[in-house]
């Protein structure tokens, strides 16, 4: 005789009902870590992508700031070669400081 189908075969008796429920509350302590835990990581992501934003715009700077001393660097350079300029110091020495070449009497020469 052929298996008869009863319209019923869907339906859960009341204990497993309750069975299904409380085995999915006991899951629920793991669910909220689980959570807990990709709450967390997303957060250090989060943050550890800030922190990369944050040198990334330091390093600029910086880089930015090592550029401009170097260029400084080489003006003062320039300055140095132009203020050591002997015929610069002749003139300032003779124009500002009244200075003039020794006359033959000035010069004596120690042997």
């Amino acid at each position: 005789m052929p298996a008869v189908k009863t319209a019923f075969s869907k339906l859960v008796a009341p204990g497993k009902v309750e069975a299904a429920v409380a085995q999915r509350w006991d899951l629920f302590p793991y669910l909220i870590t689980v959570l807990a835990l990709l709450t967390l990581l997303s957060l250090f992501h989060v943050w550890s992508r800030f922190k990369v934003v944050d040198l990334n715009l330091q390093l600029t700077e910086s880089n930015r700031l090592v550029r401009n001393l170097q260029q400084e660097q080489k003006m003062l350079r320039v300055e140095v070669a132009t203020l050591k300029n002997p015929a610069r110091i002749e003139t300032v020495a003779k124009g500002e400081l009244g200075m003039d070449l020794p006359t033959e009497q000035q010069v004596i020469i120690v042997k």
